[in-house]
């Protein structure tokens, strides 16, 4: 399964009232989308055809979010579900999900895709390949460690692998008190030292296993809860899938 695959099976599963997206370049995770939707990228190419309501920003995304209210195009405030594809450096793919974060539920999904570099040289944060990663995993490494509370499960899609996050926290509005540190230490010169369980996907889920999960028609019935109480219902209704089996 690859990554449009697998998301257009969460899109059916999640039935998300609002979408967004880092990284529309030609639109083919934005023609998934039949909901209030907006796009970000400062150089998009759509040649798909697209048949929701959506706001197409050509900006760069920190740009974007900076604005007073960045997702006015949406009847509520609130994105269900969110795929980050912008620029493949960890730095802007860490900071795309603290601002998309800032407009999440509990009950909201955010997808990373190109979280599974096959090798050390797709994983250069100077492209030299023709398939590219970057070292964006290494944003989601960042969550792992500064995060707990996050629920963080790769997922084994062709050809370089998406991360799925549960459980966002709006109210740390946009901060990782960690920031600072973590990119003093993350961006190392290539070739980067990417761990073996990425390169193997050993802890990676099998995306068919991940999607027959119930909890995802759970989220569903979660976004009316208040959010301590919503975080505490998606932490119960993925407890079964904390440890990937293959």
């Amino acid at each position: 399964m690859n990554r449009h695959q697998f998301l257009r099976r969460l899109h059916r599963q999640l039935r998300p009232r609002t979408y967004l997206e880092t990284g529309v370049a030609d639109g083919r995770s934005m023609t998934l989308s039949r909901v209030p939707s907006i796009g970000i990228d400062p150089a998009f190419r759509i040649d798909q055809e697209i048949v929701a309501d959506v706001h197409l920003a050509r900006i760069a995304s920190d740009e974007f979010f900076a604005r007073e209210d960045p997702v006015a195009h949406l009847p509520i405030s609130t994105v269900d579900l969110a795929f980050i594809d912008g620029m493949h450096l960890a730095e802007y793919a860490l900071r795309d999900y603290l601002a998309v974060e800032r407009f999440t539920h509990p009950s909201s999904v955010v997808v990373f895709d190109d979280m599974l570099p096959r090798t050390v040289a797709e994983a250069a944060r100077h492209r030299h390949t023709a398939a590219w990663t970057g070292d964006v995993y290494k944003a989601v490494q960042a969550l792992r460690d500064h995060r707990p509370d996050l629920i963080v499960l790769e997922v084994d899609t062709f050809p370089t692998g998406v991360v799925v996050v549960l459980r966002p926290d709006a109210s740390r509005d946009g901060v990782m008190a960690e920031y600072d540190d973590w990119m003093d230490i993350a961006l190392d010169p290539d070739p980067q030292d990417v761990p073996e369980e990425i390169l193997t996907r050993s802890r990676a889920f099998k995306p068919e296993a991940l999607l027959a999960s119930d909890g995802w028609r759970t989220l569903r019935d979660l976004r009316d809860l208040p959010p301590a109480e919503a975080a505490a219902a998606v932490g119960q209704a993925f407890s079964g899938l904390l440890q990937p089996t293959r």
